[in-house]
């Protein structure tokens, strides 16, 4: 008879919290007692260029918050931190522990759902139950279809259809904190170094509170423009990674502003066009879009991503990405604006330097957003709709606080000369368009 302990398994993924957690108020009603698990996946982990990528600090922050919660003595437990491949983490596991069920939350990503459907069937062939539950999202996957049973590909009526499916169960959260006395009790387990995990802390890594700003939200339609304000909620990190809920968040939101809900939607809505529309990924979601002869001029690629451009709302608006993680969302899209029809260089050149420097970095709405500046994506404008830097900053930053903020240089022979001109660009960038999309 073994004498390994036998338990269930919580696998942390994107929802680094106990509060309000589907997948693990699920486990935490199982028959068996909970080890909560994160892996450091070095198949994600080798992707990363930085070795102090502020995201890897950001989570190892609330993994050790986490951990300290469950090492309190109310709850005598601890967290299980593992690096390596999910697959060969549970191999090393399987030594150790009796494990009869494994508990965790959908992720949707191209990339997760081989490696869940990798891991269950390993798991199924050792009779271990792998059980997923719906945890970052309102609707996912099928919940919000057309009426033929199809995915929406506009905005407008996903939108509406989203809010005529919506129930107050939907937004009701998950009180885990009743069943904490079912985690697996245990010593204090290792918690790795960032070296043994083959990175180092990022000294200055700008995370903002995960406190909801409540008069922000309220106001958000007056301010969210205006990159110059505290404007917006700065909760997509957290969102992303599920240090809240999303359940607590749209709760709010639907009580306090409409346009703050919208926002939810919209994130969804990306991640509805992603799970069924996975191409998108490397892929124009209009195909006749990756006709485009893209000039991708690597020099002033890299003068847009040092932000030095000569536009001071595209500058201003890269260098604060390079710094802190954060960029304004008008701003993105001016920036991807402009990288896409002045410089003409590929969507897909702007979306990886996102990926690698946004701490909210999410595929589906960074891919939405950089198809949505190409004009290749789901919206229905048409291709030649192209942002004009200057309006924009007369608009948006009349009184040049934003742009001031980040260019320090500003109104001085150092700040470069325009690499082009906007009006030459914008006519280069309409014919290109015109004669690839008519070919």
């Amino acid at each position: 008879m073994s004498s390994k302990k036998q338990i269930s398994i919580f696998w942390f993924r994107r929802d680094l919290r106990l509060d309000d957690n589907a997948g693990l108020y699920h486990a935490l009603h199982s028959d068996f007692a909970v080890l909560p698990l994160f892996i450091y996946d070095t198949d994600i982990l080798n992707q990363l260029e930085d070795k102090d990528d502020a995201r890897l600090t950001m989570i190892y922050r609330y993994l050790n918050k986490i951990k300290e919660e469950l090492e309190d003595k109310k709850i005598g437990s601890s967290l299980c931190v593992k690096i390596g491949k999910p697959l060969e983490v549970y191999k090393e596991l399987l030594e150790n522990y009796d494990i009869k069920e494994v508990y965790t939350n959908h992720d949707y990503e191209p990339y997760a759902k081989i490696r869940d459907e990798n891991v269950e069937q390993f798991l199924s062939e050792k009779n271990i139950k792998f059980k997923t539950f719906k945890d970052q999202v309102i609707f996912e996957k099928d919940d919000v279809l057309k009426d033929d049973g199809e995915p929406y590909v506009v905005y407008t009526p996903y939108s509406k259809k989203w809010k005529g499916a919506l129930k107050e169960e939907h937004l009701e959260s998950y009180s885990t904190e009743k069943y904490f006395d079912n985690f697996y009790k245990t010593k204090h387990l290792n918690f790795p170094t960032y070296k043994e995990i083959g990175f180092e802390a990022n000294t200055n890594p700008h995370i903002p509170s995960d406190d909801f700003p409540k008069e922000i939200i309220k106001n958000y339609e007056d301010t969210r423009d205006f990159p110059a304000k505290e404007g917006t909620s700065r909760l997509s990190p957290h969102l992303r990674f599920g240090t809240i809920s999303i359940r607590k968040l749209a709760r709010l939101a639907k009580e306090t502003n409409e346009k703050y809900f919208n926002e939810l939607i919209w994130r969804e809505f990306y991640m509805s066009i992603l799970y069924h529309y996975p191409k998108v990924v490397d892929a124009a979601f209009r195909s006749k879009y990756d006709k485009i002869p893209w000039r991708n001029n690597q020099e002033e690629f890299e003068k847009w991503c040092e932000g030095k451009t000569g536009y001071p709302m595209v500058d201003a608006g890269m260098r604060q990405l390079n710094e802190t993680g954060f960029m304004h969302n008008r701003v993105r899209m001016v920036a991807a604006s402009f990288l896409t029809k002045h410089l003409l260089i590929d969507w897909r050149w702007g979306e990886a330097y996102f990926a690698r420097k946004l701490l909210d970095y999410e595929l589906s709405s960074n891919n939405g957003g950089w198809q949505w500046a190409a004009g290749s994506g789901v919206d229905a404008a048409p291709y030649f709709r192209i942002f004009n830097p200057e309006s924009q900053l007369k608009k948006f930053d009349k009184n040049q606080k934003y742009i001031r903020t980040w260019i320090k240089e500003y109104d001085t022979k150092d700040y470069p000369k325009p690499i082009v001109e906007h009006k030459a660009a914008r006519e280069r960038a309409l014919s290109t368009y015109k004669k690839a999309l008519n070919d």
